[in-house]
């Protein structure tokens, strides 16, 4: 069941709600918390996704246009470059192409991540040498199977350790049981759906309430929806 939860049909260039999963730019006393600094190491290339460890508070944040995923300790610390640098496809850490979205699991201390140009997703366990394939065609090309996947933006995971994936170039959320890499359609379906309350319009960002209620952001429609529980 979907509900109208933010937004609206037809959106007024005064209105109209702009949601977005950015890094949260903590503006303190006017100084950058992190990014825009000349920098390397505190630099970014269009930053996409963000995650954050709730152990340690380390924050993950995609870099997508240098292709990596960055890691900060504390407020006004270095970044580390975690996990890719280099464009380009292959298991190793250095490659990773397009990255959009990234997740934290504390519990296997690894981080999720959607890649655009792979049409996949890929857990890399953190000071690993490599990461594994998680969901998508394992050859990188674009579908709209159970097990491919059409420019996946961005996802999360409930506590059970299912993974939800925005995949938005087919206008759907697949839902992931554990390690299985055929997904379900729970919210949206395959193409361009029109407005009505189940269809969604390249969606870009999905999260879960503490009642595992989802809560897409349908971008192409303008609103936020609301699923009940899976």
């Amino acid at each position: 069941m979907a509900v109208l939860y933010f937004g609206r049909e037809e959106p007024h260039p005064a209105q109209e709600l702009v949601v977005c999963l950015f890094l949260s730019i903590r503006i303190n006393s006017s100084r950058v918390f992190v990014g825009s600094i000349p920098n390397p190491s505190n630099t970014f290339s269009t930053p996409y996704g963000i995650s954050v460890d709730p152990i340690s508070n380390t924050i993950y944040v995609v870099s997508r246009d240098s292709y990596r995923i960055m890691s900060f300790k504390s407020i006004w610390s270095n970044g580390t470059v975690v996990l890719g640098g280099i464009n380009g496809s292959g298991p190793n850490r250095t490659q990773l192409p397009v990255p959009y979205g990234v997740h934290f699991d504390y519990i296997s201390n690894s981080l999720l991540v959607s890649l655009r140009d792979a049409n996949a997703v890929i857990r890399y366990v953190l000071d690993a040498d490599s990461y594994t394939h998680v969901a998508g065609n394992i050859n990188g090309s674009a579908g709209a199977t159970s097990t491919s996947l059409n420019e996946p933006s961005n996802l999360t995971m409930d506590p059970m350790g299912h993974i939800y994936v925005v995949d938005t170039r087919n206008s759907r959320i697949q839902f992931f049981d554990h390690d299985r890499s055929d997904g379900v359609t729970i919210a949206g379906f395959s193409g361009l759906g029109n407005n009505n309350a189940t269809a969604l319009n390249a969606p870009r960002a999905v999260r879960l309430d503490t009642q595992l209620n989802l809560y897409v952001a349908d971008t192409n429609h303008h609103r936020i929806q609301k699923f009940l529980r899976y």
